[in-house]
């Protein structure tokens, strides 16, 4: 009787994680797409009053400005040398674990505020001193309207990241509606108002971004309440943040190459309304529209990205953290976490690219204002580039947090450095054949080098015998089948869709396209006993939930 309990146990627990990570990514994902859903109301709403014009470019270079921030610190180098440490401090001494948290929260407040004063006043010089003309004049002041974002962002998320590590997923998805409703809140009176102007909404929109920053933080330090004791700091509290610090030099660069990716995409395409339509006597490729055609186009790969992909790298971060030091449950933490990914990310990647013309029209252009035909045009050929390395760009989150998982900031730093490398000369080298598009390419090649040279440092460095087993590699090579199939299912219907030119032609052929290739994915994915799915849309029967359960909803 012994021998038998002893042989079911690591099962049991084994199937217990499943579930939990299951929960977890369930959770974080439909309330991450709940979000989403918003953002796209947002964006739905912005594009009307912006379009595909100088207005629009300098209103997504305001927003990206602080945001990149956000993710570099408050969601990224900063949370993942934070987090493993709080995450282990928590479960052995909550008053240590109060102190360190504290410590880092007042860091970050203080570092990122003195960082804002600091732009402030060089924009603020920059526009007395070279102002430009009026659409650089314009930027310039948006940047300096919606800066003070960062800081409130970046606090929040770091509180965020805390809440997950006590269990609780919920509230931080939840986080993002409120920035998403204050935006949409602030363009409403734009169409009530007789002749508002999108130049002056632009500063309108950007104080309500601000606004959300102030409540994002109230939302998540109220839902820390009565888990975290705010303990002064010690010398050994210290000890700990100053060894943090050492982390996330490395880490800010190992997590945050996808967003200084982005970001570079950002300077690039700005050249137009910063610098001029010349550089280095030659007529720049791009022009005063791109910022905001890459700006919206970014928008729609980052959808599944945000709802799926950094849903699972979120969700398998605490268990990585938790396991670090038990190789056996590190290994299959690790590994559900890559066959979830790809199973979301691989057919997310093929569908995107098939529906990317009729996406773009039906959300961006047709009803009221919006992008130009020549706008979608563009903006569809960005999708595509961006839509190849979606299953990459959702790896790569996974796989950089398991070398934090380790207090390994080293790796993933030296690899980012080179994919970094990549994106800039391929930037230079494809903006002049592709326009816009060629920075989606740079980004998506880079992404996917990245990937690789990931995967290949893991099975050295995390101690793990193989990060794909057997049935990993069956799962890989079935939902890339299932993904082919899907596409060629969603492809053949629009191809033989009767009329697409018209915009009501094209968002009834998008509507359709999805439906059947979600329906196709599913059923397919049931017909094969994908795990998987039963690890997103089940609870495991008899799996028990606790109050520090990922799923727990309070």
């Amino acid at each position: 009787m012994e021998d038998s309990v002893s042989e079911q146990t690591p099962s049991t627990g084994a199937d217990e994680r499943n579930a939990a990570i299951g929960r977890a990514v369930r959770t974080v994902s439909g309330l991450t797409l709940g979000s989403r859903v918003l953002g796209l109301v947002r964006d739905l709403a912005t594009v009307r009053i912006f379009g595909d014009t100088a207005v629009g470019s300098a209103f997504a270079a305001a927003l990206a400005i602080p945001n990149m921030f956000r993710r570099l610190f408050g969601e990224g180098a900063l949370s993942a040398a934070f987090l493993p440490e709080y995450t282990r401090l928590d479960e052995t001494d909550r008053d240590q674990a109060g102190a360190f948290a504290r410590s880092t929260v007042a860091l970050l407040a203080l570092g990122t505020g003195m960082l804002t004063i600091a732009i402030e006043l060089v924009l603020l010089a920059v526009l007395l001193l070279a102002p430009g003309d009026a659409d650089r004049a314009l930027s310039l002041r948006m940047i300096m309207v919606t800066l003070p974002f960062m800081p409130l962002i970046c606090v929040a998320a770091i509180l965020g990241g805390m809440l997950q590590a006590h269990g609780r997923f919920a509230p931080w998805a939840m986080a993002p509606m409120i920035l998403n409703l204050c935006i949409i809140g602030a363009c409403v009176p734009y169409w009530l108002i007789d002749g508002a102007s999108a130049r002056t909404w632009g500063y309108v929109i950007g104080a309500s971004a601000v606004l959300a920053g102030v409540l994002q933080v109230l939302w998540s330090w109220s839902c820390l309440r009565g888990r975290v004791d705010w303990s002064a700091g010690s010398a050994q509290t210290r000890a700990r943040v100053r060894t943090m610090l050492v982390r996330m030099i490395p880490a800010l660069v190992g997590l945050g190459t996808l967003q200084l990716n982005s970001f570079i995409d950002t300077l690039i395409a700005m050249w137009p309304l910063w610098v001029g339509p010349e550089i280095g006597g030659a007529t720049y490729p791009l022009d005063e529209a791109s910022n905001s055609v890459l700006y919206y186009a970014q928008r729609l790969y980052q959808f599944p990205l945000g709802v799926f992909g950094i849903a699972v790298a979120t969700a398998v971060f605490p268990e990585l953290s938790r396991a670090a030091n038990d190789p056996a449950r590190f290994a299959s933490a690790l590994r559900r976490g890559i066959r979830l990914s790809l199973f979301i990310a691989l057919p997310a990647s093929v569908g995107l690219a098939l529906v990317r013309t009729d996406l773009v029209k039906t959300l961006y252009s047709g009803v009221g204002d919006g992008f130009s035909d020549d706008g979608v045009r563009r903006a569809a050929w960005v999708v595509l580039g961006y839509s190849v390395g979606v299953w990459a760009y959702s790896l790569n989150q996974l796989w950089t947090r398991s070398f934090y998982a380790k207090n390994d900031t080293s790796t993933p730093m030296r690899i980012a450095i080179v994919a970094v490398g990549l994106n800039l000369t391929l930037n230079a080298a494809l903006i002049w054949p592709l326009g816009e598009a060629g920075l989606a390419w740079a980004t998506s090649v880079s992404a996917i080098v990245q990937c690789a040279l990931l995967a290949r440092a893991a099975r050295k460095r995390l101690g793990v015998a193989s990060c794909f087993d057997r049935e990993s590699l069956r799962s890989v090579v079935r939902c890339a089948g299932l993904s082919v199939v899907m596409g060629a299912g969603v492809g053949l219907l629009l191809t033989l869709w009767p009329e697409r030119a018209s915009w009501a032609g094209g968002a009834w052929a998008l509507i359709a396209a999805t439906s059947l290739g979600g329906g196709i994915y599913l059923v397919l994915a049931w017909a094969t006993r994908s795990e998987e799915l039963s690890w997103i849309i089940r609870l495991k029967r008899g799996a028990r939930q606790d109050p520090a359960d990922p799923a727990d909803p309070r």
